[in-house]
């Protein structure tokens, strides 16, 4: 898992070990590029898949680039015999079902206007940065006008916009009331997760002014272990705020049985991963995990990408592409309107 990456000191010193026999174990082999499934051939089976200059002229750039099925067959083929795949339905069965559902909300006028101006702005940034500097190296612009538009979405403050009534002024904080005000009254346990500590903090005053018990962990949070161990055995705790990088991977949280993504990820195997915190050994409950969308907006448009990269690698292995670490220019025109 720790070698996919081919420049990394972890890559360079795990293939100058020598050996007799060598396996790889990974849960998601192509996760950010197809580079990295070269990567890990080249620790298994050195020279197999041949130079990465040459793997990337023959199979890399003409399957993400040019959509060639003919070099995505000749690379499936190649590496089929040396892949074993186990998915958890298949192994285990004893698990309880899962229901996936997207939930559709739509923004306030407040929120619909600041989405607007910002929407403006960032097409009118990207333009610019591109014919100026082409490219990749106009990417942390990209990657900073869809981040505020995607910040909007989820609550105009996130993005710097300071509103009076804090409650009220965001269509898919309104959705998520109405998702949680019907789980508590099923008496379900629930995560929320979020990309956004910023968001958190909102959902975390608005729980106080509720008077919802939760608890909350992310990058800052201190005493981890205790934090999960209080969710787990308090059930007088029925909310769980969670941000997707630290809560997502890890750990074991099956006294829960309902998840909210509160916001869409690029990639839709770290998604699946926050959801599998509840969907374990252990589980005795159906579970139910709720995506929630914005209309209208860029959250939708990552939802057709999800869709469009996912088709692409489900063929190669079943794996998922880091979509916004490789945003081809058609992929940012899709997001921006451009």
């Amino acid at each position: 898992q720790h070698i996919k990456n081919r420049r990394t000191r972890n890559a360079q010193s795990a293939k100058s070990l020598q050996a007799n026999h060598r396996m790889v174990l990974t849960g998601t082999p192509i996760e950010n590029n197809v580079g990295e499934l070269w990567s890990l051939f080249d620790f298994v089976m050195p020279g197999f898949l041949g130079s990465y200059e040459k793997f990337n002229q023959r199979y890399e750039n003409p399957i993400l680039k040019n959509q060639d099925n003919a070099a995505q067959k000749r690379l499936v083929q190649k590496i089929r015999p040396f892949i074993l795949r186990r998915v958890k339905e298949k192994v285990l069965t004893q698990l309880p079902p899962k229901i996936e559902q997207v939930s559709y909300c739509e923004m306030t006028p407040i929120q619909t206007e600041c989405y607007r101006q910002m929407l403006s702005l960032c097409q009118r940034d990207v333009l610019q940065a591109v014919r100026k500097r082409g490219l990749e190296k106009s990417h942390i612009i990209i990657l900073t006008a869809l981040l505020r538009l995607r910040q909007i979405c989820c609550h105009p403050e996130l993005a710097g916009i300071k509103l009076t009534h804090r409650f009220q002024s965001s269509g898919k904080l309104t959705l998520l009331q109405e998702l949680l005000d019907d789980a508590l009254d099923g008496n379900h346990r629930i995560l929320v997760f979020s990309q956004f500590v910023k968001m958190l903090e909102i959902l975390a005053e608005w729980f106080q002014e509720k008077k919802i018990p939760f608890v909350t962990l992310h990058g800052q949070t201190k005493n981890r272990q205790q934090t999960v161990e209080k969710f787990q055995e308090h059930h007088d705790i029925p909310i769980f705020l969670l941000s997707l990088k630290v809560g997502g991977l890890g750990l074991n949280l099956t006294s829960a049985d309902t998840v909210i993504l509160y916001d869409p990820w690029w990639n839709p195997a770290v998604e699946s991963q926050a959801i599998d915190r509840v969907h374990r050994i252990g589980q005795q409950k159906n579970i139910t995990a709720y995506r929630l969308i914005t209309q209208g907006t860029i959250e939708e448009k990552m939802l057709t990408l999800q869709t469009r990269k996912k088709q692409l690698f489900d063929s190669l292995i079943t794996a998922e592409e880091g979509i916004a670490k490789k945003l081809g220019w058609e992929d940012i025109r899709f997001l921006l309107e451009l």
